[in-house]
């Protein structure tokens, strides 16, 4: 007799991650032999640098291979303090940082230590999949704060004050953003902050994953640097996944109070307990080694960048914005909804425009509706020169042939 399996009320308010979904789609095709070129995957095409390949070896070869700390090993949190003091003049102790197993754990443990039914949380649209999809898990409300191509897909202080109410909890901020590349100068925070400075309930996430690719020589700053009356309630949240093409190594950290950062500790003894022992000696060699990687990458990105936002704003029936860091383009769609795609299917939203490229043309995106905005599909340019170039051509062929 076969049991049924009941699944949880938490689960299902949750789906699976739209880009991991459309990747994994991407990859099933692939080993059927299918010549599919996958765009959908946030991740940098470059190998991690070598120097940190070496200290996970070391890290091994000295038998570091054993269960570490639970909020990390003290080489790994003594550096995140030293990599906040020195590029974010964020003075966190040692007791108020903590390491997990990638940013999304970060972000999954504050919130899930955190928040109660009936709370709220602001989340600015295009946002990443994950941030909603979190804090429904936890039984909160996602408050989606739709931005406009007008102000660069930016949160505007009118449109944060007008989104908090008194179950607010947190606000998650994402800058660089993805899927958008927006990123806020210090005037713009300096606004949001002051919106915030008045609403003393609310906590913010802020996430800096993408801090180190931006483009055009602008600028990087973060909440806390640039008010710094908001640190106990903010809690700053990075990784070495984008900045050192580490994202397989899976280790992501934050700096925020000592209170918020002892609860999640908490959590974590319960979920994960300590995040990869040579992965997170790997981290230290990143975060304290040679930094020449991150500009070297950086050059590259923009260079990708330019050349996908020119092909894209070439095709009739696509408006492609310009990001300004990320590794992410985020063009419409709007002009090809109601048209008919080879197969016979009608466009009637952005996803159906992402499915019927993967069919027809073998490209995978992300759809715009699974970052809360549309109609849009993402379009990551961390890949190769020529597999950006074919991308877009196929892309051309696809949108001349809609009926």
């Amino acid at each position: 007799m076969r049991m049924t399996i009941v699944t949880s009320a938490a689960l299902q308010r949750i789906g699976t991650s739209a880009t991991i979904a459309m990747t994994q789609k991407a990859r099933e095709m692939k080993a059927r032999g299918e010549d599919v070129i996958v765009l959908s995957a946030g991740q940098p095409d470059f190998d991690t640098p070598m120097h940190i390949r070496e200290a996970a070896f070391e890290a091994m070869q000295r038998g570091e291979t054993r269960y570490p700390p639970i909020a990390g090993i003290p080489d790994l949190r003594r550096a995140i303090v030293d990599k906040f003091r020195r590029e974010n003049s964020l003075d966190y102790t040692f007791e108020e940082t903590i390491v997990c197993t990638g940013g999304k754990q970060v972000i999954a443990n504050a919130l899930l230590a955190t928040l109660n039914p009936g709370d709220e949380v602001v989340i600015p649209v295009p946002g990443w999949v994950s941030y909603a999809q979190l804090a429904e898990f936890c039984g909160a409300k996602p408050v989606l704060v739709e931005t406009k191509l007008d102000t660069e897909y930016k949160l505007t202080p009118e449109a944060l004050d007008m989104s908090i109410t008194a179950a607010t909890r947190w606000l998650i901020f994402n800058n660089p953003c993805n899927p958008t590349g927006a990123v806020y100068t210090r005037s713009e925070l300096s606004a949001l902050a002051d919106v915030l400075t008045r609403h003393p309930q609310v906590m913010i996430l802020t996430d800096d994953m993408y801090e180190h690719i931006r483009y055009d020589g602008i600028e990087f700053a973060t909440f806390v640097e640039v008010e710094p009356s908001l640190r106990e309630r903010t809690l700053t949240m990075n990784g070495v996944s984008k900045s050192y093409a580490m994202t397989g190594w899976r280790i992501g950290y934050g700096g925020g109070p000592r209170a918020l950062i002892a609860a999640m500790e908490k959590l974590q003894t319960q979920l994960t307990s300590g995040a990869c022992s040579i992965a997170q000696w790997a981290a230290v060699s990143a975060l304290e080694g040679p930094q020449d990687y991150i500009g070297e990458s950086r050059a590259a990105f923009e260079a990708r960048r330019n050349l996908v936002v020119g092909r894209l704003r070439s095709i009739d029936g696509l408006e492609c914005p310009t990001p300004k860091g990320a590794f992410y383009a985020y063009p419409s769609c709007a002009a090809l909804i109601g048209r008919k795609a080879p197969l016979g299917k009608i466009i009637e939203t952005d996803e159906d425009f992402a499915l019927e490229l993967l069919a027809t043309a073998k490209v995978a995106v992300v759809h715009g509706g699974a970052f809360g905005a549309g109609p849009n599909f993402r379009v990551s340019y961390a890949a190769s020169t020529r597999e950006i170039e074919v991308a877009c051509d196929r892309i051309d062929e696809f949108v001349r042939s809609l009926k």
